[in-house]
């Protein structure tokens, strides 16, 4: 008996999804056994990227890549547009999300978590796999208790769909959860350039950068009487987040319904 986690990767040919099919195919615990990409019909996944061939062509289809496939787990780095539809299909043949791609609303993640519960299944929700950043959304939450005024400064890559970025309203919520809403700033303030403010959360600000030639940085700036306190957590390369993805398709086999966040599973 196959005793592997069986693995399907949405997204296969992207920037994110490449990592993952080399740790999965890198893990004597897992198993690749579908890859799904819009573009490279038929490319062995293995060859894909930049290993010998592993015997999973890439398809187009994710309902019928699934077809057949025995997956356990499926993980999708697409895109917001094609991340709701990918993990319906998949909920509905019992494979386990783990989702990496960010912008989909609390809504939306309640009607995966309730999918999930009815068909007896768990999944993840993760806007970072970082370890790195994990502490960084944990040390900023903690330092929220004590330096109440607080912003937000994330920084991505010009072509990144969604602002503000998944980890910084993660980031938020965890800060909003250990602090009473304060309206920041001079009550008498105002914008002469609309946004120069950046988005409002709970009273704080969050400033989305986005430029060619950067990666993924966060910094979160609290303000006290004489003192600032920065906690700022910086990504170089997208093989820093597969321990994290690693850690949450072993996790996704243990439970039932939707976990958002990967800190749930970071003492």
């Amino acid at each position: 008996m196959d005793a592997k986690i069986h693995v399907a990767v949405a997204g296969a040919s992207g920037r994110m999804g490449k990592e993952v099919v080399k740790m999965v195919l890198a893990d004597p615990e897992l198993r690749l056994v579908a890859a799904i990409n819009r573009s490279h019909e038929g490319v062995d996944a293995g060859t894909l990227v930049g290993l010998p061939a592993c015997g999973v062509p890439i398809k187009t289809d994710l309902d019928t890549a699934l077809q057949g496939a025995d997956a356990h787990v499926l993980v999708d780095f697409t895109t917001p547009q094609a991340v709701l539809s990918n993990s319906r299909i998949a909920i509905g043949r019992r494979v386990r999300p783990v989702i990496g791609t960010t912008g989909l609303s609390p809504d939306q993640i309640e009607e995966l978590d309730k999918l999930c519960k009815d068909n007896g299944i768990g999944g993840i929700i993760a806007p970072n796999f970082s370890i790195g950043a994990i502490l960084m959304m944990k040390f900023a939450a903690q330092a929220a208790k004590h330096m109440p005024h607080v912003e937000i400064i994330e920084y991505h890559g010009d072509q990144k769909l969604d602002a503000p970025s998944g980890t910084s309203i993660k980031t938020a919520e965890l800060i909003a959860s250990n602090r009473q809403e304060l309206r920041q700033g001079n009550p008498q303030e105002e914008e002469t350039i609309e946004g120069a403010r950046g988005g409002y959360y709970n009273g704080f600000r969050i400033h989305s950068v986005r430029l060619p030639g950067v990666f993924a940085q966060q910094e979160v700036v609290f303000g006290g009487f004489g003192q600032t306190l920065k906690i700022r957590h910086d990504s170089y390369d997208r093989a820093g987040y597969m321990p994290g993805v690693n850690l949450s398709i072993k996790k996704a086999m243990e439970l039932t319904g939707i976990v958002y966040g990967f800190e749930h599973f970071i003492d």
